[in-house]
């Protein structure tokens, strides 16, 4: 039976780069994934140029029970470090709204990266190996395989979470924190589309593809400004991906169509100079005109002149177009969405090496930790992050 210091169960961003990193401290590392290449989730991200990190990552972008738990990683590895690895290898980027950084050619230079790192730390990796069994002793512990046993002094769970099971997303990081005892919070989707309800998607589905500049705001007075995209199910976009993650069932969401323009101010500005001007041709200028069309057809927009829009009609109106009150019937859940929220208890874990506190040499980096970022890299951050810091106690624990 092969020994190892340490045995990382995951081929993709966390588990990747925390076995560079220990490798390249001396540890006797082997990676398992039970999937044909490894990276494939980095690989797809950011629509194949993985938006692989943020210049604004902090703290307060990520959701967790135990806020403050990322706070240690994230302070320790930062997305400076990450952006001096990325110059090493020469690997070009741009960055986009909002911080968010991406490969100007393709995310395989990430994944490239990262196994010739992996590489220099004398990292032994098995792709397509289904584990088994895990069992822990004195010693360590042990794993069966396909066909193989392995041990090690220690052992990282970097296995993701349920998003996008067609990339070979499975529940094993949870199953083996239960099986040792460690809690694991209920999970669901994140950064993920919303469906509607069958009346109101009648109403939109003709908007596929549609996108307005927005701000979305949920229950709880979590608010973002970006696109909304009206889609075949229902509603998407960076701006409804972002709430999604804040959104609970039942609760409704407040879309403001128009952040930037006072529509009531406008609508009397123009029927001063245009009184005779239509009231859709007026909120065309300001609308996509499907959108307008839809809404018309709805009764949301009176077919009148301005000069006919009775007051009510316009305090109705201007209330619709900056609070758009929406209720989803639920979200297209765990195959579209990008994170998983929930996970492996923040509270049964050390802040500073990732380490169950109660089960010596396991260690939980990455999705499947209940820590998840926003959209725009802060997930990615936090898999170099917590990889990082888990790599620093593995060396120490030599």
């Amino acid at each position: 039976m092969k020994t190892f210091d340490a045995v990382i169960i995951g081929a993709g961003a966390a588990g990747l780069f925390c076995a560079a990193q220990a490798g390249q401290r001396g540890l006797r590392v082997l990676v398992v994934d039970n999937g044909k290449k490894p990276g494939r989730k980095i690989l797809m991200s950011g629509g194949g140029r993985c938006n692989f990190t943020n210049m604004h990552v902090e703290p307060a972008a990520y959701l967790s029970g135990n806020p403050h738990f990322c706070k240690s990683a994230l302070a320790r590895y930062t997305q400076w470090d990450f952006l001096d690895l990325v110059g090493r290898y020469q690997i070009a980027w741009h960055e986009k709204t909002l911080g968010q950084l991406f490969c100007d050619d393709s995310a395989q230079q990430i994944v490239d990266m990262l196994l010739a790192e992996c590489e220099v730390g004398g990292v032994e990796l098995r792709l397509r190996s289904e584990i088994i069994a895990v069992t822990r002793a004195d010693e360590g512990y042990t794993l069966t395989l396909n066909g193989d046993e392995v041990s090690a002094r220690s052992l990282v769970i970097a296995s993701g979470g349920l998003s996008m099971p067609g990339l070979g997303a499975t529940p094993f990081g949870y199953q083996v924190a239960e099986q040792f005892g460690i809690p694991v919070i209920p999970t669901r989707a994140g950064l993920v589309p919303f469906t509607l309800h069958k009346p109101q998607l009648t109403q939109l589905q003709t908007l596929a593809g549609v996108s307005v500049t927005a701000t979305v705001s949920a229950e709880d007075g979590t608010l973002f400004r970006e696109n909304v995209l009206f889609t075949h199910r229902g509603l998407s976009g960076p701006a409804i991906l972002q709430i999604s993650s804040y959104w609970r069932p039942g609760e409704w969401v407040t879309v403001n169509l128009l952040p930037d323009c006072d529509v009531a101010a406008e609508l009397d500005a123009q029927r001063a100079a245009h009184p005779n001007q239509s009231l859709k041709n007026t909120l065309a200028r300001l609308l996509p005109k499907r959108l307008v069309e839809v809404l018309q057809a709805s009764g949301d927009v009176p077919d009148v002149a301005l000069k006919q829009l009775m007051p009510r009609q316009q305090q109705a109106l201007v209330q619709l177009l900056h609070g758009w009150r929406v209720q989803p019937n639920g979200t297209e859940g765990y195959r579209t969405a990008e994170v998983t929220l929930g996970g492996v208890d923040t509270h049964a874990l050390s802040s500073r090496t990732m380490e169950a506190r109660q089960v010596p040499g396991l260690y939980f980096i990455g999705e499947v930790v209940d820590v998840t970022g926003w959209l725009g890299g802060y997930n990615f951050q936090w898999a170099w992050s917590s990889a990082w810091a888990c790599a620093q106690a593995l060396e120490a624990s030599l």
